[in-house]
């Protein structure tokens, strides 16, 4: 244990085996694998457990093992759940009317902690990039269209991110909506609270020029 817990001031990419211990090895290559951990982190991370002993690394294990087992997608929206529908979908205390699209399942606790938003939402699964092999085909607006076809939404809300494919996704969902759908709005964009005109950049003055209302 004692060599193991030190491999984390080694560097290179043989750090942990030089100790002879190719279960830390995959440990790190495993961990250092997640979005925005790098080698550096992955190896903290396998010295914290590895100090924490054999308790804190079965508590590890057993969560995600019921992480595989329990969490699927929600039928109807897509979103993470435990069971055939996401705790969203199952409150009847939301607005069938309001139907928020997004681009991942993690946006939508971003929409949540506004705590504004009281409809419903869809999440595409990703955006449109046809540089990286994802279409139409790939999201998931076949279960869109066919929610929207249903007549119950009113307003369809486009939250995909302002990027350039964040917007080619946007376009597409506002005309595969525009036969079923009333009101197709946008979340506005433009100058953030608390910034200041000299430190933004032309896009975003942009927007925020487009996106002006009454005052």
């Amino acid at each position: 244990m004692r060599n193991a817990a030190g491999f984390g001031g080694v560097r290179g990419e043989s750090a942990a085996s030089a100790y002879g211990l190719p279960s830390v090895e995959r440990a790190v290559l495993l961990l250092a694998r997640f979005p925005g951990v790098g080698r550096k982190s992955a190896q903290r991370m396998v010295h914290y457990l590895l100090r924490q002993g054999r308790g804190e690394v079965e508590q590890l294990l057993v969560a995600l093992q019921n992480l595989a087992e329990q969490v699927s997608e929600c039928r109807i929206c897509h979103n993470l759940a435990e069971g055939e529908e996401c705790w969203i979908c199952v409150d009847p205390r939301r607005d069938p009317q309001q139907l928020c699209v997004i681009e991942e399942a993690m946006d939508l606790l971003a929409v949540e902690k506004a705590a504004t938003f009281q409809g419903r939402y869809h999440v595409l699964g990703g955006r449109l990039n046809p540089l990286a092999g994802i279409g139409p085909e790939q999201l998931h607006l076949h279960s869109l269209e066919e929610r929207l076809q249903t007549g119950t939404v009113q307003e369809l809300i486009i939250a995909t991110n302002p990027t350039v494919e964040g917007e080619a996704t946007a376009h597409y969902v506002a005309q595969l909506a525009a036969p079923w759908v009333e009101r197709v709005t946008r979340l506005a964009y433009g100058m953030p609270m608390g910034g200041e005109l000299e430190y933004l950049d032309e896009s975003t003055l942009y927007q925020a020029l487009a996106g002006r209302r009454p005052f």
